[in-house]
């Protein structure tokens, strides 16, 4: 997954995946970077662009959100939001099984929910789907809900597809379920 050049490949798949849209332009993408201090990664980067900001097709199951843009249902940090500190997982999380007390846990949250992320769009009741725009995970797409927040990727055990936005949408594109990863012996996939 290169996050810095977009690959031709990734965006001819991309241009294939949605109808032509309303692209942002360079210019605007180039002064919300600024004025968030972030670069966004690629290929999301020129997709915006150059394809299109946002598309009622999907993903997800309510369509692709336009830039920075959240949906009606999701949750906003307390402190708003500050894309240019970084992410704050590396791995799966589900606090809705974490035993810490809440005022442990809620600054914690509002990290996930207000670092380092840009909503994509959502499933409904609480579901989205993030970007990570800095930190370590940086291109990586999460699922983020009420109850947890899991990495998208085969190397994270949960999907078959391939990691970042372009391989988010690929899995999209050829109607795959998002959780499509084999389970093992034990029940867990």
């Amino acid at each position: 997954m290169n996050t810095d050049h977009a690959q031709p490949a990734e965006l001819a798949a991309l241009r294939a995946a949605f109808e032509s849209g309303d692209p942002l332009g360079w210019d605007r993408v180039r002064a919300f970077e600024a004025e968030h201090g972030i670069v966004l990664p690629e290929p999301y980067r020129t997709f915006v662009a150059e394809i299109s900001d946002g598309s009622y097709a999907g993903p997800p199951d309510y369509g692709l959100v336009p830039l920075a843009e959240m949906p009606d249902d999701g949750r906003e940090a307390e402190d708003g939001q500050c894309l240019a500190e970084p992410f704050p997982l590396t791995e799966a999380w589900l606090w809705e099984d974490d035993d810490r007390p809440e005022e442990e846990l809620e600054p914690l949250l509002d990290q996930v929910f207000g670092h380092g992320s840009i909503v994509l769009g959502t499933d409904g009741c609480g579901m989205d789907w993030h970007l990570v725009v800095t930190g370590p995970h940086r291109g990586h797409i999460w699922h983020i809900t009420g109850e947890g927040a899991l990495p998208f990727g085969a190397e994270f055990g949960f999907t078959t597809g391939e990691p970042g936005f372009a391989g988010w949408v690929a899995h999209w594109a050829a109607n795959k379920p998002w959780f499509d990863a084999p389970e093992d012996e034990s029940g867990a996939a």
